[in-house]
């Protein structure tokens, strides 16, 4: 699973993962597991990345599963 938005977004910004990573006040290792699919993050680190990236967070949230053709889909219930 990859959330492709996301990882477009911040190589279209031009920007590390640490870059993002340390706007957002977090860890690395951390980001790149949200990046991945892998952590949910919490909305306040979303309406950052909102602000950073100008895109909706419903799109950057989306998660493209990397096998089998399988469609994109939004993840439901986060919290």
């Amino acid at each position: 699973m990859v959330r492709k938005n996301l990882k477009e977004a911040r190589q279209k910004a031009g920007l590390t993962q640490k870059q993002v990573a340390e706007y957002l006040g977090i860890h690395e290792r951390y980001y790149q597991h949200i990046e991945a699919g892998q952590r949910t993050g919490d909305f306040t680190l979303w309406d950052m990345l909102e602000d950073l990236f100008n895109i909706h967070q419903r799109k950057l949230r989306e998660i493209e599963e990397n096998h089998l053709g399988k469609a994109v889909h939004q993840e439901k219930h986060e919290r």
